[in-house]
């Protein structure tokens, strides 16, 4: 290959296949053409032994000390009498250890996936392929507690955005044979590096097959987030309920993979996907099983209520203020007229004005940095709600209820997406046709989630279909005496067929 003849090597993929070359010069000018000449490309070309080399990589993606002491001044000590290129080559292969991670390369597009992943690339003159070095040094955030799965007496430890590091975190917890990983690369622009964790003896090797392809056939450009790769796992069929969950945890994932499910990492996100999910799920925390377990149901309860109010509190008061007054005891049904006789906004519409407003809050507190959003709460929040009520645009009552359902929200953060439009549903479709119109909903809302399944599990397991046996941990929480003994994973819930579930989701598709 002429690298004259390769001007249209930038910003394509026509390199990935194509071999390297015996000529050292036009290996090193292929891969400047086909980086553009980079300004952050590194190129040395030492003489080792009389044999010309040529070292590549890229700044701020290697560690220079490593790069020194483990390649550079392994190779300038090299002492070979008159040394053939092949000679040089499997010395270099056989008597020096110039990094653990140490893999060969034949054509670019292996080159590029290196280069770019912070190896080392050696080049040696009359030989077609090349050497790559682990020795990665760019900067890093170091581990840190998790932002969206708070704990008491669990783990302060958190995903990072280097999917190696989080194998290890996951790897040090778990010190099984039985746990493997697969790493591979997706999205042919971005060569994002992926990794399937499972426990090799709780999962169908079907379904292994099944998600690793699924990642390697995604038509992404690039990833950014799990956000990107979630559409791609799940199942044709629309659901508002996923069957994959999200975590931040290594502690949560692990138990997770104890249970039969597999887990997915991607570089450049702390946040690891797991499948197949349970509904259920949503309401247990890690804080559960470190409590006793008398009060861990207490809690459990208390999430299933919190979810309750957060959906249907505001329409349910909607819908019996203006179609079924009698549901009220006398005294408080007077004082709630009282309190709404001033409002002249209709009441469907002033619960609708009043979520919007806390939504806006909400996301303006998300988005501005945290300094300025303690701000926007308190401002948002206390003053203008309060003068909201005594400029008599909003009535106290209505202003009590949704926060009370707001509040509630925020016990179970994982399902808010799903909570903040079933509740403003609910208030509008309980504002036209009043409890029988929530009813509807409710009879919807149980329906989509019966309907999804997830890798073969349906999502409602163990309540629909029943499994009197995992009800243990749903119902009730029970003790380690008897949680330890039972060694439960997904796959013997009532209904799950996970061995089988790639093979009906492609019958589906066709």
């Amino acid at each position: 290959m002429n690298p004259n003849n390769n001007s249209s090597f930038p910003n394509t993929t026509n390199f990935i296949n194509v071999p390297l070359e015996k000529d050292l010069d036009s290996n090193v000018q292929n891969v400047r053409n086909i980086l553009g000449n980079s300004s952050d490309l590194l190129v040395n070309t030492p003489i080792i032994c009389g044999v010309r080399t040529a070292v590549i990589c890229f700044e701020g993606m290697v560690s220079g000390y490593d790069t020194l002491k483990l390649v550079t001044e392994s190779l300038i000590e090299i002492d070979l009498p008159n040394p053939s290129p092949l000679d040089l080559e499997r010395h270099i292969k056989n008597k020096l250890i110039l990094s653990v991670d140490t893999v060969e390369a034949s054509n670019y597009g292996d080159i590029m996936q290196r280069v770019m992943s912070g190896f080392v690339i050696l080049f040696i003159d009359g030989i077609s392929t090349a050497m790559c070095f682990g020795i990665q040094g760019y900067s890093v955030r170091g581990i840190d507690e998790p932002s969206s799965e708070g704990n008491i007496r669990g783990s302060h430890e958190g995903f990072v955005e280097t999917v190696r590091t989080n194998m290890s975190l996951i790897r040090r917890r778990m010190k099984s044979p039985v746990l493997q990983f697969k790493l591979f690369s997706v999205t042919q622009l971005s060569n994002v590096d992926v990794i399937v964790c499972y426990m090799a003896d709780r999962v169908p090797k079907s379904l292994i097959k099944d998600i690793c392809a699924k990642l390697k056939n995604m038509p992404l450009e690039t990833i950014l987030g799990s956000g990107y790769v979630e559409p791609f796992l799940t199942g044709e069929k629309p659901t508002v309920f996923s069957g994959i969950s999200v975590t931040e945890r290594p502690d949560v994932m692990c138990a997770k993979l104890l249970e039969g499910r597999v887990g997915v990492l991607i570089e450049g996100t702390p946040f690891a996907l797991v499948m197949p999910s349970l509904f259920t799920e949503n309401f247990q925390t890690l804080d559960d099983y470190n409590f006793r377990p008398f009060y861990a149901v207490f809690l459990r309860y208390i999430r299933y209520i919190a979810f309750f109010l957060a959906i249907f509190f505001p329409a349910i008061y909607v819908a019996a203020s203006l179609y079924h007054p009698e549901m009220f005891e006398n005294r408080l049904l007077y004082n709630l007229a009282v309190a709404e006789e001033g409002a002249p906004l209709h009441l469907m519409w002033e619960a609708v004005i009043v979520l919007v407003f806390y939504e806006i809050i909400r996301e303006a507190g998300v988005r501005l940095p945290k300094i300025v959003g303690g701000a926007v709460s308190i401002v948002g929040g206390l003053i203008i709600g309060d003068a909201a009520v005594s400029a008599g645009v909003i009535s106290n009552p209505m202003l009590l209820v949704c926060a009370i359902a707001v509040t509630a929200s925020f016990v179970i953060p994982s399902l808010n997406q799903q909570i903040t439009i079933f509740r403003f549903a609910a208030v509008i479709i309980g504002g036209l046709c009043g409890l029988f119109g929530i009813g509807l909903l409710s009879a919807f809302l149980m329906l989509n989630i019966c309907a999804a399944e997830s890798y073969g599990v349906p999502v409602m397991a163990p309540i629909s279909p029943f499994t009197p046996r995992a009800m243990g941990d749903v119902a009730v929480r029970l003790g380690f005496r008897k949680m330890a003994v039972r060694s439960f994973t997904v796959e013997k819930l009532n209904g799950a067929d996970m061995e089988n579930a790639a093979e009906r989701e492609n019958v589906n598709e066709q």
